[in-house]
């Protein structure tokens, strides 16, 4: 029988190692899990789906212990953690935070990448990206199990932004990936890489005057409580790959491999939906909460003739140039 553990607890006092573990006359596998988020978090939901669904479908002996409330750090952490096969297993990724081993991964979270819900999800139920999967597992060593995601990303900012004239020159904080800083630049923005658990005071300081992100981790995370306005750009509808370590997997018997992927992409349809449905829910709590200011944005149609070209040319630079026509195509 397996052995599953759903809560978020110590296992026997410290972190297990992950791989086969001898226990009297039984060989079990623990996985280790980490979420910066807590469990109202669709990112935590769609892990605890995952592991869900892993145990349902395997037949063996195999124990989950996940961390929440960036208990093992920050994305940028998970990623070392992964590609070295020490203290996280699984988890959820931003891909511009795999950017520093795999330099092609933020092409599929690029900002106005997707025209809508249906095409990102067109795009993240089809073997497009499979391209970008390979890059990332021979850089990375990550490997790529599922697409969860959905949260639609706008700017976020301690004045109110309404248009061009008063984004131009706006201080904002970015992911990592050169593409982030490049198409924010190219509307007239003045982006910077700064680390996530660094945004809060960031922006209560004045180092930034903003930054941009989705519903789920502005509520999550109580940024309205230093930059109460959301213009809607809506420039980005997040990818966030499930991944694993691909120094775990390989170490995993092939029926558990086969259901860690068959779970991978059950879960990550589940978290897509769960994550698109919750977002506008999210924003209208907020707003009615008058914790936040939504404004729309005027002239969205000209942000998308500035970032199309520079699309188009980080696309070629990076080779990848029939991959972004695949995905616009779809």
């Amino acid at each position: 029988m397996t052995i599953f553990k759903k809560a978020t607890g110590i296992i026997a006092g410290a972190v297990i190692a992950s791989g086969v573990l001898a226990s009297g006359a039984f060989a079990q596998t623990t996985l280790r899990g980490a979420s910066m988020f807590d469990d109202n978090h669709a990112f935590t939901k769609t892990l605890r789906k995952f592991i869900e669904l892993t145990d349902e479908k395997y037949d063996g002996e195999v124990e989950f212990d996940l961390r929440l409330n960036g208990e093992l750090g920050v994305e940028s952490d998970y990623v070392t953690y992964l590609n070295q096969g020490v203290a996280v297993d699984f988890t959820i990724l931003a891909p511009s935070n795999m950017a520093v081993f795999a330099p092609s991964i933020p092409l599929m979270d690029m900002p106005f990448l997707f025209r809508d819900l249906d095409h990102w999800n067109a795009v993240l139920s089809s073997d497009v990206l499979a391209p970008l999967e390979a890059e990332l597992l021979e850089k990375a060593d990550i490997k790529i199990v599922g697409y969860t995601g959905g949260g639609v990303r706008n700017i976020l900012s301690a004045k109110p932004i309404h248009n061009m004239a008063e984004l131009n020159g706006f201080r904002m904080r970015v992911m990592g990936a050169p593409i982030q800083a490049q198409v924010f630049s190219a509307i007239s923005a003045a982006p910077s890489a700064i680390a996530y658990n660094e945004v809060y005071n960031a922006i209560q300081t004045g180092v930034i005057q903003g930054f941009e992100n989705e519903a789920a981790s502005i509520q999550n995370l109580k940024f309205y409580e230093v930059a109460p306005n959301v213009t809607l750009t809506q420039h980005s509808i997040t990818v966030r790959p499930i991944v694993m370590s691909g120094k775990t997997f390989r170490n995993l018997p092939e029926d558990l491999q086969a259901a860690v992927m068959e779970a991978g992409k059950e879960a990550g349809a589940f978290g897509r939906e769960l994550e698109s449905r919750e977002d506008g829910v999210k924003l209208q709590e907020m707003a009615d909460a008058k914790q936040i200011n939504v404004i729309e944005f005027e002239g969205r149609d000209e942000l998308l003739d500035l970032v199309k070209p520079v699309q188009d040319a980080y696309a070629a630079e990076l080779e990848a140039t029939e991959l972004l026509e695949a995905v616009r195509a779809k």
